[in-house]
């Protein structure tokens, strides 16, 4: 399987940046209200404790949590709607964005200024999705034989070790349970998501092309309204390069 790769290392300490100023918890509490509007309890709402596990550990005040969660009980606020862009970036890379709104006038045109203005383009419904599965992901913070008997008895789909870490992929339905498996077998689990995945990665090693890969998904991330962004590239260039 594909997936996971030098890309998703430089998003997540990017992440971590962005975490450290503050700059996510609108997404992550867009993303806590959306999860919501299944059910306000995170013991039966799995969708819901995945997005609160997230927004704590990027160390989101409980008072913002709680305000993502009132804001399903207040019928006066404007209603979130969940909207997945797909367009292509430099190099026809694919790409899929994830957005939670109140208002798509406002968020299509600042996503598709992002993807015009960096060398990318808005596709149409479907065009890039299929390059895609929908998978749940483990990050587990331990690699081995050890751990992956213990995935793939819990159910798990494959595994794979990136910056010593192992990548556990299952079914969507299955990310629960396995996740708990884990747990219970005493993995440390250090994130676990509902993701897409890419069924084949296009390797960048042009400097030009990748810069503007970059300034295209630091675009996307700056849009509020933009919860999560998937792509199907490798950038394989040292990032002080770019």
């Amino acid at each position: 399987m594909s997936g996971h790769s030098k890309w998703s290392t430089i998003k997540r300490e990017k992440g971590a940046k962005d975490a450290a100023r503050g700059a996510v918890f609108t997404k992550l509490g867009n993303a806590i209200a959306i999860a919501a509007r299944s059910g306000i309890d995170p013991e039966t709402n799995f969708a819901l404790r995945l997005a609160i596990d997230k927004a704590r550990t990027a160390n989101m005040p409980s008072a913002n949590i709680q305000r993502a969660l009132d804001r399903i009980k207040d019928k006066s606020a404007a209603q979130l709607q969940e909207i997945l862009y797909e367009g292509y970036g430099p190099g026809g890379t694919a790409i899929l964005v994830e957005c939670a709104t109140d208002n798509i006038n406002r968020t299509y045109p600042e996503v598709r200024l992002a993807f015009s203005k960096h060398g990318g383009n808005i596709a149409e419904k479907g065009s890039v999705a299929f390059q895609f599965d929908r998978k749940g992901v483990i990050r587990v913070k331990a690699t081995g034989d050890e751990i992956m008997l213990q995935a793939l008895e819990a159910g798990a789909e494959d595994i794979q070790e990136e910056d010593g870490d192992s990548i556990v992929y299952t079914d969507p339905k299955a990310l629960a349970k396995v996740r708990q498996a884990l747990s219970d077998a005493g993995a440390d689990v250090a994130e676990a998501e509902l993701s897409y995945v890419p069924n084949t990665t296009v390797e960048v090693t042009d400097e030009a092309t990748a810069g503007k890969l970059m300034r295209l998904m630091d675009a996307l991330d700056d849009c509020d309204d933009v919860v999560n962004t998937h792509v199907n590239f490798d950038i394989d260039i040292p990032e002080s390069h770019i």
